[in-house]
């Protein structure tokens, strides 16, 4: 765990950090008001127009946390400070609103979002900012609770948010981590299955042009048959190793056992046992699809039912849909279990892999809740392996 959060915090920020979202208007849009009522109510705050105006200013600089954190940072709490030396200087009192412990929202944003160097400097910012106001606290009143709530309260305060942007963030880290590697097995696989169709391509390959070569002299025709299969074949092989490159395969090699097709998903139906019962209905031109498709729609129906199988509850009938036209093969899976989708894997790596799957082939897939009731997926993929 060391290890992963060193090399956390040694990326130089969050990728594509976000801008400024929905939910940082809404913040800004309740913390104003809030802070308006406050300065209106209250009768002791210290330099009322100015508090307010100080705490708005703040609360603005909300919008500007995920993109800017260590800026957002350095200018807030180099403000608290500047205004509380002058506030306690001038035997004032500590000045500001109560709204304005919404900076404690600026910790997290720095471990959040920030680079590992912006963290430590924002860090010592808001440590300093921290120590000068437990110092000018302590000379005010130097009280044993002065001192506790100054020092301990203060550094939670602080700290505790810190803490928890660094947690979000680690685990955050992790995900995308565990999507990536998803992601990657997911090519691999592609590839190992690519693999064998090229070999089989190019085998096809060589038999023609032997067989070629020995009529050549006395059948002429059957000679230009022969290089008219070696240019179809080839033309796949082409197309196909253009894939197997896109899907950065891996070293290891290819497995010996044949690759699963089409016409191998009422076999998934079979495996599966009586309850629920798997519906398949295959319809439409599902001849000579290439090798990398013909799998890639097995291998979507099988993951389907398997989540199907797995996470639906009271489920008693699963029906697959294959269907084959001039450009596309379409599959689509339905069940009719309970529609409350909590208990489906929506953000589990099944998904992830099943969607690099038909999109490294040039296709779409869709997962959600049926209009009816329990969960549909929806895939289509064309039949040449990529869509131009």
């Amino acid at each position: 765990m060391r290890d992963s959060f060193r090399s956390l915090f040694n990326q130089p920020r969050v990728p594509n950090p976000p801008r400024r979202v929905w939910r940082d208007w809404v913040l800004v849009g309740i913390l104003v008001p809030t802070a308006v009522a406050e300065a209106l109510i209250r009768d002791n705050v210290v330099w009322g127009p100015f508090a307010l105006g100080l705490a708005i200013a703040l609360i603005f600089g909300l919008l500007w946390r995920r993109t800017y954190p260590l800026a957002v940072v350095a200018i807030t709490f180099g403000t608290v400070t500047v205004v509380n030396i002058i506030a306690f200087a001038t035997g004032a009192g500590e000045a500001g609103l109560y709204v304005s412990v919404v900076i404690a929202l600026l910790p997290y944003a720095l471990f959040r979002w920030g680079s590992g160097r912006h963290a430590a400097i924002g860090m010592a910012i808001i440590v300093t900012t921290a120590v000068t106001s437990s110092v000018t606290a302590l000379l005010t009143d130097p009280s044993a609770e002065v001192v506790a709530e100054a020092v301990i309260g203060g550094g939670l305060f602080l700290a505790l948010p810190a803490a928890l942007g660094a947690l979000v963030r680690y685990e955050r880290h992790a995900r995308l981590g565990e999507i990536e590697h998803v992601k990657l097995l997911e090519r691999e696989q592609l590839a190992r299955e690519l693999h064998d169709s090229v070999a089989h391509h190019i085998s096809a390959i060589v038999i023609q042009a032997q067989a070629g070569h020995t009529v050549a002299a006395s059948h002429p025709e059957a000679a230009a048959d022969a290089l008219e299969v070696i240019e179809e074949e080839a033309t796949r092989t082409l197309a196909e190793m253009r894939l197997m490159v896109r899907a950065l395969r891996g070293d290891e090699g290819a497995g010996l056992a044949p690759q699963r097709g089409v016409a191998d998903i009422e076999q998934l139906a079979r495996n599966t046992g009586d309850t629920p019962h798997i519906d398949v209905q295959l319809s439409g031109d599902l001849d000579d699809l290439p090798r990398s498709v013909d799998t890639a729609i097995y291998r979507l129906a099988q993951e389907s039912i398997t989540n199907a199988v797995r996470h639906a509850r009271n489920v008693s009938r699963v029906h697959v849909s294959v269907t084959g036209d001039a450009t596309d093969v379409h599959l689509a899976v339905t069940d009719d279990g309970d529609p409350s989708p909590t208990m489906r894997p929506t953000s589990g790596y099944g998904l992830v892999g099943m969607n690099e799957r038909a999109t490294l082939l040039g296709g779409t897939l869709s997962a959600g809740p049926s209009p009816s009731r329990g969960w549909r997926v929806e895939a289509a993929i064309p039949r040449s392996g990529s869509r131009s």
